[in-house]
Formats: C-alpha cells, structure tokens, sequence
C-alpha cells in the first residue's frame, strides 16, 4: 500500500481489536486503567506473567498507541495513553453484563417450555404417528385420520 492510500477506518479498527485480542492484554490495560503508573515489576507481580512475556505483551499495546511508557532510573513506568482507553474498557464491561443478561432472561424463557418430543421414521424426521397439527399450533381434531 502506497503512502498516498489511507487505509479504511474499518481496517485500522480491526487492527485495534486485534491488538486487544489476548486476555492478558485486556488485563494488563485494566490494571492500568486506575489512571495510576504502574512499574514492569508491578504489573509482572498482578498478572503472574514472566518477564519476557510481559514485555511482549506490552510491545504489542504500545504498538497501538494504547499505552505509555518511560523510563526512570532502573525502572520502565507504564501507563494509559489515552482516557478513552479506560473508557472503552468499562463500556465494553457493561456491554458483557447486558450481553451476559438478556442471554439468561432468553435461556430462562426458553426453559420454561415443554419438552417437544418427535418420532422418527427411516429419515429421520417426524413419524406418521407425530400429529402435524401440533408442530404448527392448528387443532388436529378437524382432520380425519387414516
């Protein structure tokens, strides 16, 4: 790609996304969020990670401008680039909480109904013994049987 094509916005959206695709990642970014910098050794002790894990981990946020970092004496101190960072963070938390509620109110409605039950024939789908009727919601008793 040339430097005179700017790339969709879509695109470098997905990059971001890609960025923040790890669960590590997502965890390190929310112990940032308080605002607060915090030291590599720090975050190594909160997330249990390896030093030469961590670092790639947080590579690969810096690379997406998501973090911050600056060295002090013997000591790197990260920190959110952006507001906006911590802000998406807990939009993205509220939205798993919505997302997480109505897929229990669904599961609960859904539990509360019968239990459909089918016979089956050589093909496998409803038998000739299965009323028709049912299935659609129409009364069988209009019809006559064979």
């Amino acid at each position: 790609m040339s430097s005179s094509q700017v790339r969709p916005l879509y695109e470098v959206k997905a990059g971001l996304f890609k960025g923040l695709s790890h669960p590590i990642r997502i965890r390190i970014l929310e112990l940032l969020a308080d605002g607060e910098e915090h030291t590599v050794a720090e975050l190594q002790q909160d997330t249990a990670l390896e030093a030469s894990h961590l670092s790639q981990h947080l590579a690969v946020i810096r690379r997406y401008h998501l973090v911050v970092s600056e060295r002090r004496a013997s000591h790197v101190y990260y920190r959110i680039a952006f507001p906006q960072v911590a802000t998406f963070l807990q939009l993205a938390r509220e939205l798993l909480e919505q997302i997480m509620q109505d897929t229990a109110q669904h599961e609960a409605q859904f539990s509360d109904l019968p239990e459909l039950r089918f016979g089956s024939n050589e093909r496998g789908g409803p038998s000739e013994q299965s009323d028709p009727g049912e299935l659609s919601g129409q009364n069988s008793s209009a019809k006559a049987k064979p």
